[in-house]
């Protein structure tokens, strides 16, 4: 992986990233016009309260366009490791936990696609850090909150 993890996307997400960008370049700004338009249409603009609302919902839209086209800039699309006998991004990990035995499962993803509660992990986390190159029959340790966690890589999938 490389040292700059927090540009790297999937594929998967990359299309994602651009069907919100178009989402919102088209859809999102026809509906904002037409607020301004409609709340325009109420008459003096200094005292128009819906009119401002609009126009700061549209700096909100627009600040969040510019922010999605700076990611889709800078993204570094990396092949995802699916399928692949060592974890990577994109690897779908079960572990087992070496003290109490629970298995869990978790997909590594890049960091704007973590979603830790549906188990995909960030690669920046230290778990997935320490997964991050091992294989089956791997066990590898991590330094969680309470503590050393040791966990024994069950499946790579």
């Amino acid at each position: 992986m490389s040292d700059d993890l927090s540009n790297q996307m999937t594929a998967d997400a990359y299309a994602a990233l651009e069907a919100e960008l178009a989402e919102l370049e088209g859809d999102g700004r026809r509906a904002m016009a037409e607020r301004i338009k409609t709340a325009r249409s109420w008459g003096d603009l200094k005292e128009n309260s819906e009119y401002h609302d609009a126009k700061d919902a549209q700096a909100h839209l627009e600040t969040k366009i510019l922010r999605l086209q700076e990611r889709r800039r800078s993204a570094v699309v990396v092949e995802s490791a699916a399928g692949a006998d060592v974890v990577g991004i994109g690897s779908a990990v079960t572990v087992r936990d070496a003290e109490s035995g629970r298995e869990n499962t978790h997909t590594l993803v890049s960091a704007n696609e973590a979603d830790p509660a549906n188990g995909k992990l960030s690669v920046e986390s230290p778990l997935a850090q320490a997964l991050a190159g091992a294989t089956v029959g791997d066990e590898v340790a991590f330094e969680a909150p309470r503590g050393t966690r040791r966990l024994v890589i069950v499946s790579i999938a």
